[in-house]
């Protein structure tokens, strides 16, 4: 989420102690207004923030670094009264500030004759441990190595809070996948970062405590930083920035702060826009994510402070859950339609040329996915080089067929029309069939393959298909009939962002073209392999299985995260709240009941290029026994 679009929670009923539903746990960095040298009133502004927290239910809040006496406290921090009322004050707000939460605060802490600039983790009561920076700048406007001693890698024991010190990790004792590792402002900043060490080590999430004044562009670069901090380690990173309060002698601190999730931003408070950024960070979604791709181990040595969340929170989740995400949205929204297009056709014309074909041979049917794998079809080898083919049967609409030769027209393609009625009615005969059940409709599915497989090699071509993942992964295919292609340029792409791409083309087209495609995008989504109805389709996809809205928002979670049934159904409800319950049921019902039973088609799919992060291609992304049993 880009910085300054702050969301709240849909709902915000109040707190009664704190519960990682699903893995959800809520995170907040919080710039106090400081004074510089004043530990009483620093402390003082900590606790009050904390109370807020707690209020919004907050499980771990992050401070500034040095918060506890001001960043740019300079040669103050030679003089013991500040070091010593710094311990008072992280003492202080340790004993008073609320249960159920962890808190990181920034504090200089005295220790063998030297000075170390620190993050502390407390909870009520308690002060856990205590993590020194690594990385001390000496460089620009700072000047660090003045003060502070960098932190070695070792572990002792902080005489004066008496608690761990050095490589400590803070595991959650009710949640497994909760643990925290810290780092401060430049230790993000260095080639290696000690929250690479700490993930490696199980962190998953990593909380940042700093002191970075604002210049012109550092606010982007700053953004950049944090979310390929959370991306290259699958983490969630926390990050809270000093602002106002601070000296301004030679600096301006704005108070950035930011929380990213596996190289997304989820809240980001704007630069001197008040400080305060809440979210919910996923730890399933990272643990998943981490055995997918595979964690390396680390030598380096943590001690473990356990801390414990207990209780039941009672808001909903404070994250944003995209109902489309499939869909690529906001200002590049344009600029990421057109590289799934080039890549859909870079995949075909590479296939064609393998293939040493002549043309590229499209069943067109006037519905989403043919028009698009005819589009593609076009930018890959030229329209000279493409034959669309339509073949009304049974439950062809008129309206269909017309919008088929509509768009074969606004895009300059050779149109054969064979009607395969006669075929199809033989060939039933010939079994001797006489129901319109589902064989009577397979068989108009595999007579249009047969029809195209042999136009294409009467021309020396290659048949592209149609098939979009939503239908793959449903088994929404005839075997051995639209399920069957050369190459299948649609194979990556889910339903709903075919018809997003479809609506793309239309805005870039001349108008006839553009008419035709709306027109295809706003009809009812059907096979039409059963009779019209009073000239009017017959067989709505969407009534049968579920909207496609829902079902591409299952696939995605499903096949992304592994997520459970009970998780999908808590995110369809905060993406789908306006959509009744019943609908959201019957979509997990469909998709569950025929994700699996489908695998022996996606087994034997064609080739086909993969768009984005989700793929099914039994090759590469998506392995399954074809006869699985798999209960949710």
């Amino acid at each position: 989420m880009p910085c300054g679009m702050a969301r709240e929670s849909r709902a915000r009923r109040g707190y009664n102690g704190a519960v990682m539903k699903y893995g959800m746990v809520r995170v907040g960095a919080f710039t106090p207004i400081v004074k510089v040298g004043d530990t009483e009133h620093n402390a003082e502004a900590v606790l009050g923030l904390l109370s807020g927290a707690h209020d919004r239910g907050v499980e771990i809040a992050v401070f500034p670094e040095l918060c506890i006496t001001g960043y740019t406290a300079a040669d103050l921090f030679f003089t013991r009264g500040l070091t010593v009322g710094a311990v008072a004050a992280v003492k202080r707000i340790a004993a008073e500030m609320p249960e159920n939460m962890i808190a990181f605060v920034g504090a200089p802490i005295a220790q063998g004759g030297r000075l170390f600039n620190c993050a502390v983790a407390l909870t009520r009561g308690n002060v856990l441990g205590v993590v020194p920076k690594t990385e001390i700048p000496d460089h620009g406007e700072f000047y660090e190595s003045r003060y502070f001693a960098s932190a070695s890698d070792c572990t002792e024991t902080c005489e004066c809070l008496d608690a761990p010190m050095g490589n400590v990790l803070f595991k959650c004792k009710e949640h497994s996948g909760l643990t925290v590792g810290c780092e401060i402002c430049e230790d993000m900043w260095t080639d290696v970062p000690p929250s690479v060490f700490a993930c490696r080590a199980g962190a998953t999430v990593i909380v940042n405590l700093s002191a970075s004044d604002e210049t012109v562009g550092k606010a982007e670069y700053r953004e950049l930083l944090v979310k390929s901090a959370s991306g290259r380690m699958n983490c969630a990173y926390v990050y809270a920035d000093a602002g106002y309060g601070e000296s301004s002698t030679d600096m301006v601190f704005s108070g950035h702060n930011m929380i990213a999730e596996n190289g997304n931003v989820l809240e980001c408070s704007k630069p001197f826009g008040g400080g305060v950024a809440v979210a919910d960070v996923d730890t399933e979604r990272i643990d998943v994510l981490r055995r997918k791709t595979g964690l390396k181990t680390s030598d380096r040595k943590f001690r473990i402070a356990e801390f414990s969340l207990a209780g039941v929170r009672q808001d909903g989740l404070c994250r944003r859950v995209e109902k489309y995400p499939f869909v690529p949205s906001g200002a590049e929204a344009a600029e990421r339609v057109e590289l799934i297009l080039t890549m859909q056709a870079a995949g075909l014309k590479k296939r064609v040329e393998a293939a040493r074909a002549a043309s590229a041979v499209v069943g067109v049917s006037g519905g989403l996915d043919s028009t698009l794998a005819l589009i593609a079809a076009v930018r890959a080898v030229g329209r000279d080089k493409v034959t669309a083919v339509t073949m009304p049967c049974f439950g062809t609409t008129e309206k269909t067929l017309g919008n088929a030769e509509k768009l074969c027209k606004a895009l300059g393609v050779k149109l054969i029309r064979i009607d395969i009625k006669d075929t199809v009615n033989s060939h039933l005969k010939d079994i001797n069939h006489d129901k319109k059940d589902v064989v009577y409709e397979n068989a108009q599915a595999r007579v249009r393959t047969l029809t195209l497989f042999d136009i294409a090699n009467r021309q020396n071509g290659v048949v592209v298909g149609t098939g979009d993942m939503s239908e793959l992964a449903l088994g929404w295919a005839t075997y051995n009939g639209d399920h069957m292609s050369s190459y299948g340029v649609n194979a990556g792409i889910p339903k709903t962002l075919v018809k997003f791409l479809v609506r793309h083309v239309a805005e870039s087209g001349d108008a006839r073209l553009r008419s035709v495609l709306n027109d295809i995008a706003d009809t009812d989504i059907s096979p039409e392999l059963l009779p019209p109805t009073e000239g009017k389709i017959a067989q709505k996809t969407e009534d049968i299985l579920g909207k496609y809205d829902l079902l591409d928002f299952i696939l995605y979670y499903f096949c992304s995260f592994g997520f459970t049934r009970g998780k999908i159904a808590y995110l369809l409800g905060e993406a789908f709240g306006e959509t009744p319950e019943k609908q959201r049921n019957k979509a997990l019902d469909t998709f569950f009941g025929r994700f699996f039973a489908a695998q022996f088609k996606r087994s034997c799919l064609p080739d086909g290029v993969k768009i984005g992060s989700v793929s099914l291609s039994p090759r590469s992304d998506f392995r399954l026994p074809s006869d699985a049993e798999f209960r949710q």
